[in-house]
């Protein structure tokens, strides 16, 4: 879920004869947009380091002093940061709450500045989610066609990206195991309600396992689920089995 930017292009260039007010004008302003630039990139790269050394108090610190940045790519950061603290055990319900609806908003300016992003339809789509669950099955619910959009959307603008696919096999399963009761609450919300079929969410959560094999605990553990609700012990037992030998690293691993 990681998007590093590469390859900026460094370097001013002095000619002779340049140096009248307004071509030094020009000069000054260009470097410190180049300037603007770099330290933006040393940011997101702190901030990846900080991600993927499971420093989240350390990351919401660095990138929360930046919420009023106009950078996609930072904001994006910020929400997931946001959203990672908040599901820590330390952290207080009250805590939770406020985190949860700060990084909806991060990751929707995000996708205000920037809507070709991918990270940003992805985190806003997994925030809107979440704040669902402070607002009632009927949000919930009604977010539901708007979360799938997000999560297509940035499939199209990264096919490779293995957890969004997973989330669209989420959204799916969810639907498949949807109690009567929360059916009927979907139909009265829509003409024609959402639904899916444990095949779709199958199909989506082998499209995460071929784009990067191996990458997420969850994605096994559902791939085992969906073949039990689909009666196939035989396949159920292999995914679950590599779920439960997947190396532990984090909570959720333990959890799975």
């Amino acid at each position: 879920t990681q998007v590093l930017r590469k390859g900026l292009q460094r370097g001013i260039v002095f000619s002779a004869g340049s140096f009248v007010v307004y071509e030094a004008h020009k000069l000054i302003s260009g470097f410190a947009e180049v300037h603007a630039s770099f330290k933006v990139e040393d940011v997101i790269e702190q901030a990846d380091y900080l991600y993927g050394s499971g420093e989240t108090e350390k990351l919401y610190r660095l990138l929360v002093q930046h919420k009023n940045s106009d950078d996609a790519e930072l904001l994006w950061r910020l929400a997931r940061s946001s959203r990672d603290l908040a599901q820590l055990g330390s952290t207080s319900a009250e805590e939770k709450k406020q985190l949860t609806y700060d990084s909806l908003e991060y990751a929707k300016k995000a996708l205000e500045k920037n809507e070709s992003n991918f990270a940003a339809h992805k985190w806003y789509g997994i925030c809107l989610s979440d704040v669902g669950d402070y607002e009632g099955i009927k949000t919930k619910i009604g977010n539901a066609v708007v979360i799938k959009e997000h999560f297509q959307r940035a499939v199209e603008l990264n096919p490779k990206d293995a957890t969004t696919i997973h989330l669209i096999g989420i959204w799916c399963y969810s639907f498949a195991e949807m109690p009567w009761y929360q059916r009927k609450i979907a139909a009265t919300l829509f003409a024609t309600p959402p639904t899916s079929t444990f095949q779709e969410a199958l199909r989506y959560f082998h499209m995460a396992e071929e784009a990067d094999p191996n990458f997420y605990s969850k994605n096994l553990l559902f791939l085992g689920k969906t073949y039990l609700k689909l009666n196939n012990k035989k396949m159920a037992l292999l995914w679950l089995s590599k779920a439960k030998d997947y190396p532990a690293q984090t909570e959720e691993d333990k959890q799975v």
